[in-house]
């Protein structure tokens, strides 16, 4: 039984991408022009979609008045049967796509995010392990064409990092990297190990959707500001200034330190933004609680103490808990390079649970 799709819904997409499609041919103001262009492109492919799927309909109807026609020859029949089955497979591939196209949209997907890793157990290599996971994620970026601006740092003693913050900007940012949030574990031996004994480590990874100032106001009677000396590397410059800035939100107990800028005015202005990321998620959080039925068509919990995936370095392997996918290609994971079969193998799973909560299977 092909999936049933709200045709009222249909038509009113299709109208509106003709509309948006002659309004920008006319449109002389900039900024209307761009803000149409980004709606086609959103309303594109689910319209091509639609067209694909009403003429497998009209291909089907045809097929089948042929095959119901006694007048039709043995040769003619047998080539209905085969478009009949060929418009079914189509339409329920369409349907799906169209379907899909149709869910909940997260409001935050098209932005860029907050990345804050910090080491876990493990010591100097879960510090290691920190700084490899950034890597990981800058490489990635670089292939998307995204841009990553180092916020704060705190270098591992052996290195890599204790914790590190930074802004990932690029389109669709968060719509990607949304499901990396949560406790990432490596299995190696360390170079320190003499024995050859494989140790256990693991790093937190957050991933928080930037916000605006429509999202989080700040007032400013609730904000401590307060400036320090910047640590670690950066030379004299960075320890003779007191160009770090910490913030702290009293009503929420929230606290943000930015210090990778020598200027503090930068500073200042990235701490705000962090803080803002921060409490848009808490907030988006606390949404998500009072929300049952969401949080359980979601991928994982969200809960940033659940771990998410194992990095198995003496078998080369990867595996995310979450939907049991295990992949023997950590060298070119570790690259950047095989991210995007994870992430669209979770996405995947979670418009599955999406549609299966509508009652689609």
């Amino acid at each position: 039984m092909s999936l049933q799709l709200p045709q009222d819904r249909l038509d009113a997409i299709v109208a509106r991408h003709a509309a948006a499609t002659a309004e920008i041919n006319t449109a002389t103001e900039a900024a209307r022009t761009v803000e149409l262009a980004k709606e086609l492109s959103e309303l594109d492919a689910v319209v091509a979609a639609i067209a694909v799927w009403r003429q497998a309909q009209d291909n089907l109807a045809e097929a089948e008045s042929l095959i119901a026609d006694p007048a039709t020859d043995a040769e003619f029949r047998d080539l209905a049967y085969e478009e009949r089955d060929a418009a079914r497979t189509e339409i329920d591939a369409r349907a799906r796509e169209i379907l899909i196209a149709l869910l909940p949209k997260d409001a935050a997907d098209e932005r860029g995010v907050i990345l804050e890793i910090r080491a876990g157990t493990g010591g100097d290599e879960a510090s290691l392990f920190a700084g490899d996971l950034f890597r990981m994620y800058q490489r990635y970026a670089a292939q998307k064409g995204w841009s990553v601006d180092l916020l704060s740092e705190s270098e591992g003693t052996v290195g890599g990092f204790k914790e590190v913050i930074a802004e990932i900007s690029g389109r669709g940012v968060y719509a990607r990297l949304k499901y990396e949030s949560g406790v990432h574990r490596v299995q190696r031996v360390p170079d320190t190990e003499t024995s050859g004994r494989i140790h256990t480590s693991a790093a937190t990874v957050a991933m928080l959707p930037l916000a605006g100032d429509v999202d989080i106001v700040l007032n400013d009677s609730d904000i401590r500001i307060d400036t320090m000396r910047a640590g670690g590397a950066g030379g004299q410059h960075v320890n003779k200034t007191e160009s770090a800035v910490r913030l702290t939100h009293m009503p929420s107990g929230v606290v943000v330190v930015v210090q990778d800028e020598r200027s503090q005015h930068k500073n200042k202005a990235r701490a705000y933004e962090l803080l803002r990321a921060k409490l848009f998620d808490l907030e988006r959080i606390r949404l998500d609680s009072e929300r049952s039925a969401d949080r359980r068509s979601q991928v994982g919990s969200g809960d940033r103490s659940e771990r998410i995936r194992t990095y198995n370095f003496p078998q080369g392997r990867i595996t995310d808990h979450r939907i049991n996918l295990t992949l023997y290609k950590l060298d070119e994971m570790m690259q950047g390079l095989v991210l995007d079969e994870i992430i669209d193998a979770l996405t995947a799973e979670h418009q599955a649970r999406l549609l299966a909560s509508e009652g689609i299977a």
